[in-house]
């Protein structure tokens, strides 16, 4: 039976106040960007909850990318009934005998907005469960966590049945808590973090620092596959390649080998914050973990904050590898993540790095170098790519992502 309107819940948007249509028109927008490969679909957003008309569409391929969309709290696939009971109980009856097994338990739930409908949801409830108890023995009511609760929606151009609640990604749409960097590498935590700005409404950039020749050309596509993976939460995302091979040379040639790591990520912080301020973005996001390497203790990351006042959110701050990990399969990046490509932050890695450096030390050590002229060459040489849904950068030179290993 094929399947006419997706009822969609907002979830958290309900406490959103006098700016909750702002959330709500956002949302719509987002989810028209998700399905704009279905010309036929119409979607409209009403203050409690949103339509979408399928009008022929594929109802698995929709639910399928709705189910990845945030703001969405759940959803119920429906189908349309004329307002004529006869008709409602005949298709509610082919629904349950559908999903019929032995013993199954059920209820009605009616829903009215038009309120002059002949009967009331009480009415409706008794009219439709007892019809369905008369034809298909062995079905039980169960007004407590019954197997199916089969919704009835009374509105005024029709009358929509549905069974099935599917769960959303939950948080909020994205875009409507402004725009912000994340610092990307190519490794599993950084991607994660997207993922969980994404779920909070931030409209995100990537910044990715690579380092030619000491990194390579698969590297460097290793970072836009994994953005790739984040589009369908967010949409097309902007890729901003920032050349930083020079940068490491002179820090490398002047620098302390303890101290190689605070003042390479002390560049690419002011980089980012560069970047994020001609791009209007309000904060840079990472995926550092608190103690997971020698960089991200605290006083690295207070050492490394020295040169920036812009806000640095790490989502992923409190997690254990093992809760970073779990949503990194959820979201598809984990096997690009561990491919064995080397990154900048790797391939200048110093033997033994200071857990706590001391900010001004890193003055100190910065005093032999041209910051600022390195830090402006770089942001000349900047490249900016736009990433979309399905596009693909590894495979295109290899079938599969082993051949590649």
């Amino acid at each position: 039976m094929q399947y006419t309107e997706i009822m969609v819940r907002y979830g958290e948007l309900s406490t959103k106040g006098k700016n909750r249509q702002n959330f709500i028109d956002r949302l719509a927008t987002n989810v028209s960007q998700t399905l704009n490969a279905f010309p036929e679909v119409k979607i409209k957003a009403h203050r409690d909850r949103m339509h979408i008309h399928l009008n022929g569409a594929d109802s698995a391929e929709i639910i399928k990318r709705l189910k990845v969309v945030f703001g969405i709290q759940n959803f119920s696939p429906s189908i349309k009934v004329e307002r004529d009971v006869k008709q409602v109980r005949q298709v509610a009856l082919e629904l349950m005998q559908k999903l019929y097994h032995e013993g199954m338990t059920f209820k009605i739930n009616t829903r009215r907005s038009d309120h002059n409908f002949d009967y009331d949801t009480n009415q409706m409830n008794d009219y439709l469960g007892g019809y369905l108890l008369e034809k298909i023995p062995g079905l039980k009511v169960q007004m407590k966590n019954p197997d199916v609760t089969l919704r009835c929606e009374i509105r005024l151009n029709g009358i929509y049945l549905s069974y099935e609640t599917i769960d959303g990604a939950g948080g909020l749409p994205v875009g409507t808590a402004g725009k912000a960097v994340l610092m990307l590498s190519g490794g599993i935590d950084s991607p994660v973090a997207g993922y969980l700005a994404l779920k909070r409404g931030v409209d995100i950039e990537m910044v990715h620092f690579f380092s030619p020749p000491y990194t390579s050309q698969k590297a460097l596509d290793k970072a836009k596959e994994l953005t790739v993976k984040l589009t369908p939460f967010g949409g097309n995302i902007q890729f901003i390649e920032v050349p930083f091979t020079k940068i490491q040379e002179e820090v490398k040639k002047a620098v302390p080998s303890g101290y190689l790591m605070t003042i390479q990520r002390r560049f690419m912080f002011r980089l980012a914050e560069a970047i994020a301020r001609k791009r209007n973005d309000l904060a840079i996001f990472n995926g550092e973990a608190l103690g997971q390497v020698a960089s991200q203790t605290l006083e690295s990351m207070a050492a490394i904050n020295d040169v920036t006042n812009m806000p640095i959110l790490r989502p992923v701050v409190s997690m254990d590898k093992n809760e970073i990990i779990d949503i990194a399969q959820k979201i598809d990046t984990f096997d690009l993540s561990i491919m064995p490509f080397e990154d900048c932050c790797t391939v200048f890695a110093p033997p033994a790095p200071k857990t706590k450096p001391r900010i001004e030390k890193c003055r100190e050590y910065e005093q032999r170098l041209d910051v600022e002229g390195l830090v402006n060459e770089a942001l000349a040489n900047i490249k900016v790519t736009e990433i979309k849904p399905g596009e693909s950068y590894l495979n295109k030179q290899a079938d599969t992502f082993a051949e590649l290993l």
